[in-house]
């Protein structure tokens, strides 16, 4: 086999992993191509000690090979630790920097869903226009109660993830038009609503609260968020940041919207958890507060980390290299 020759066809192979092994940072793309030509250079290496034992040769790529592991490495060393930085800066930074909407919006809707439980409790006609006698009778008696143990827990926890985090999504993304994030909010705090007024207009509230606030502190708590921080979305266009475009303005509210959706899958599926397997396994005097402490749990988590993630100029916006590390594989 002819040294120079060999040399000649790889060498362009060689001197690009050279390059890439020196980058500090690598895109996805980058890294991929790195590993490839990593496994092509430990080939080149064996080829040359085995065929054509080159010393100046064979030290030059097994400098390269040891210098382009040791980066490989350190890329998913760093797309860990950007995985874990996700949680403890990116997205608490990003909730904590809308904490303001978030507020808002809670307050104005958990408002609306307690009058509506006060007018639909104390109004037996209105509730005669929704049901008839019938099903309010079964709505109190047991399909309320029921659905809460009519699946097994894991696939109960399962399905309520699912539905929860498509909620979420919708109330999340449609807030770039505003009018839909409005809407996905109102159906759910109406549907709760009128369902707790029936039932506490039948002395049932305390069936009513018992099974809705173990999940139902930290899951509406979510939901809300979602929706809050796509009203800001939506109004990040309409009034832009000073010294920002439109466009700059909407952009970088969708990528903290897009951080706040990530990090929310988490959020939801502990309340899924405890919809699951603590609403209908545990008397409401343990669910309750077991309901109680996980949203304030939740609430401290984005006090605490988001105030030292903004300390630290972090507000939830992704960088190129946090959407890298978390994108899917």
């Amino acid at each position: 086999m002819d040294l120079d020759a060999y040399i000649a066809e790889h060498d362009g192979e060689w001197r690009r992993l050279e390059q890439l092994t020196r980058t500090g940072r690598l895109t996805a793309e980058q890294t991929d191509e790195m590993l490839m030509l990593y496994q092509r250079a430990s080939t080149h290496l064996s080829v040359v000690r085995s065929r054509m034992p080159d010393s100046l040769l064979v030290a030059r790529l097994s400098g390269l090979v040891l210098a382009a592991r040791g980066a490989i490495t350190g890329s998913r060393s760093l797309a860990r630790r950007h995985f874990g930085r996700f949680f403890t800066h990116t997205f608490p930074g990003a909730v904590f920097t809308a904490w303001r909407w978030w507020a808002g919006t809670s307050a104005v809707f958990v408002a609306i869903w307690a009058l509506l439980i006060v007018y639909v409790a104390n109004n037996p006609e209105v509730q005669t226009q929704l049901w008839t006698p019938d099903q309010m009778r079964d709505l109190v008696d047991r399909s309320f109660e029921e659905y809460y143990s009519e699946y097994q827990n894991q696939n109960f926890a399962l399905r309520v993830w699912t539905n929860n985090a498509q909620v979420a999504a919708l109330a999340l993304v449609g807030g770039v038009l505003i009018l839909p994030t409005l809407w996905v909010l109102w159906q759910n705090v109406l549907n709760v609503g009128l369902t707790g007024g029936v039932m506490v207009g039948h002395g049932r509230g305390d069936l009513f609260f018992g099974l809705i606030a173990p999940h139902g502190l930290l899951e509406m708590g979510a939901v809300l968020l979602a929706g809050a921080v796509g009203l800001r979305i939506g109004w990040s266009w309409i009034a832009p940041a000073p010294g920002r475009t439109r466009s700059q303005s909407l952009a970088e509210a969708g990528r903290s919207g897009i951080t706040v959706a990530l990090g929310l899958v988490a959020v939801l599926a502990v309340a899924g958890l405890i919809e699951g397997f603590v609403t209908p396994n545990l008397p409401a005097i343990i669910a309750i507060p077991i309901g109680v402490v996980a949203l304030a749990g939740f609430i401290g988590y984005v006090v605490a980390r988001g105030r030292v993630a903004v300390a630290e100029n972090d507000f939830g916006d992704l960088d190129g290299d946090q959407r890298e590390a978390l994108r899917p594989r």
